[in-house]
């Protein structure tokens, strides 16, 4: 549906809701404040520039969105590909990049591509997003250390190279001040999580830099004063030699927008309890990507981060998101000139913590103990984007996990919920061990899942056990017809483990072949399922259900043909 959310939820609001909204937009725009900027000068603008990304990307991304509560704005996924355009390009390259990604966005939105980017492998996503994070602290290492040094190389090896030549020339007030910044953002939570850390972390640098003049660059001696009035639009200069080179580096722009605002809406819906509408979502992130540039803006995005806080605080409607583009408007606005007092060392530290936060290092240790296909998925992508480029990493990416998932592909995927009340006489009476044969307690749901549970499939799982509105006690997932299991559909599992613990529902696997029960095994599903919900038949799952209501179990239930092939193949 190609409507925008605020179009329809507008007449709901109340007033109460309005001003819970316009708090959480407040605070929103107070926490984005110092990313913007931090995002702007990494990519190799200005801060100023990352101020104007976040104000209009904030704007038309929650004014025409597809999603109740997405913030946009900046990001640090865009760091890597946005500093190497310059590189190449310059501004005006970068400009027309950020302009072809909005264009390429907007028809994956009108084509009805938003459900499409749910099949991106999970390895690939985590490959990457975890290579961004090596890269973004690699670039902080010399504001961080306060080195003597004019220009950073984009190359991963070079600029590693040049800080070991160049270590000697450390500005150790620089390195107490990112230090200090640093720790005040790890341990501020356990004092306030109302205030971000990073705002009082550079409340508390700037005023020490200045109270004791320290020697400390900051952004004013890096950049000059700031501008304070809003910018006019400039036309890029059209170059068709330039836009021909600049095809893939638009096109991974738009589908980091597209992959990182669709998480984000998905993750946002698990939270408060509603669906997002994906297609008009990228539209708007489309519509965002070509505006922004246009005033001198980068690329634009859904912010997980930002997304949550705003929800944490009281946030349920569009209305949360464009408040937060006007308050970030105001203070560039009003309180510019003060941002050019900001030491480089606490941005610095600050894009340290999103390194951190952004390279799901436990997610990336988990996947290693994934089948091998996914693991030279994960580790192929993750060396790509770190050692060469990140346009390359997701080509090479997606192309493997597709040549990978092909060879193990052999039937046609698809999830069926199956209960008392859908029997299919001509199917039970060709299939002895089918579930209408079955006696299926009050309280107990069966699910099937037929063919490899692969990562296009695992989307179709999740669509599936969204069509139930109240959950069961007990949810039997039978697993006799799946015969191989992917990364993505071993993450799947997991989440949908803990969204049915939060709910109060049991699970119990049944009938696991050899190669997902090793999968399992090694990324440690077993222990977390427990060895008592696993059963190699159905008869023995239902009798497992029955346990767990405080029902009497039915034993004599398996006929001699369930019986014969119990030892040949599980079910």
């Amino acid at each position: 549906m190609l409507k925008p959310k605020l179009f329809t939820i507008y007449k709901t609001i109340t007033r109460k809701q309005f001003f819970s909204d316009f708090t959480a937009g407040i605070i929103v725009g107070i926490v984005a404040l110092p990313l913007a900027i931090a995002f702007g000068i990494a990519s190799g603008v200005s801060p100023q520039q990352g101020l104007i990304t976040a104000v209009i990307g904030g704007f038309i991304v929650s004014f025409f969105g597809g999603s109740r509560v997405q913030i946009g704005g900046p990001t640090g996924a865009f760091i890597v590909i946005v500093y190497s355009i310059i590189q190449q390009y310059g501004m005006n390259g970068l400009i027309l990049a950020t302009l072809m990604a909005g264009v390429i966005l907007v028809i994956m939105g009108v084509a009805r591509f938003g459900s499409v980017i749910k099949f991106i492998p999970y390895p690939v996503v985590v490959g990457f997003t975890s290579g961004i994070a090596v890269v973004i602290f690699s670039s902080q290492v010399k504001d961080f250390f306060g080195l003597a040094l004019d220009k950073i190389p984009a190359d991963f090896s070079e600029k590693w190279n040049l800080y070991f030549h160049n270590f000697h020339s450390i500005n150790y007030s620089a390195l107490l001040i990112s230090l200090f910044a640093l720790l005040i953002m790890i341990y501020w939570h356990k004092v306030s999580r109302k205030i971000p850390g990073s705002i009082i972390a550079i409340i508390l640098t700037t005023f020490l830099v200045h109270f004791f003049n320290m020697n400390v660059e900051t952004i004013g001696s890096r950049f000059g004063n700031l501008p304070s009035g809003f910018p006019t639009p400039v036309l890029p200069h059209l170059d068709f030699a330039v836009i021909k080179g600049l095809i893939a580096p638009a096109t991974t722009i738009a589908i980091l927008a597209a992959i990182e605002s669709l998480l984000s809406a998905v993750v946002s819906d698990g939270m408060i309890g509603k669906q997002h509408r994906s297609n008009m979502e990228l539209v708007a992130q489309g519509a965002a990507n070509i505006v922004s540039p246009l005033f001198g803006g980068i690329p634009v995005t859904g912010a997980i981060a930002r997304t949550v806080t705003n929800i944490k605080n009281g946030g349920r409607t569009p209305i949360a998101g464009i408040v937060h583009a006007v308050v970030l408007l105001l203070i560039m606005l009003f309180f510019g000139k003060w941002a050019k007092l900001i030491p480089m060392g606490t941005l610095a530290a600050i894009l340290v913590i999103v390194a951190y936060n952004m390279s799901e290092w436990r997610s990336f240790k988990s996947l290693l103990k994934s089948p091998r296909s996914d693991v030279i998925v994960l580790v192929t992508t993750f060396l790509l984007t770190v050692i060469f480029d990140l346009t390359i990493a997701i080509e090479i990416g997606m192309i493997l996990a597709v040549l990978l998932f092909m060879r193990r592909m052999a039937l046609v995927t698809n999830v069926g919920i199956i209960t008392r009340e859908l029997k299919d006489e001509d199917e039970e009476s060709e299939d002895t061990n089918s579930i209408g044969v079955k006696t299926i307690p009050e309280g107990v749901e069966v699910f099937e899942i037929n063919g490899p549970f692969f990562f296009g499939a695992a989307s179709t799982f999740k669509d599936a056990m969204r069509i139930i509105e109240d959950p069961p006690k007990v949810r039997i997932i039978r697993m006799r017809n799946v015969p191989a299991i992917d990364a993505t559909g071993l993450h799947t599992l997991t989440e949908f483990y803990k969204d049915s613990q939060k709910l109060g529902t049991k699970i119990i696997l049944s009938g696991i072949h050899a190669q997902p029960l090793f999968a399992l095994t090694q990324a440690g599903l077993l222990d977390l399922f427990g060895e008592e919900n696993i059963h190699g038949n159905i008869d023995e799952a239902l009798n497992r259900a029955r346990i767990i209501m405080n029902l009497p179990e039915i034993k004599g239930e398996e006929n001699t043909v369930i019986e014969a092939e119990k030892d040949r193949k599980p079910n």
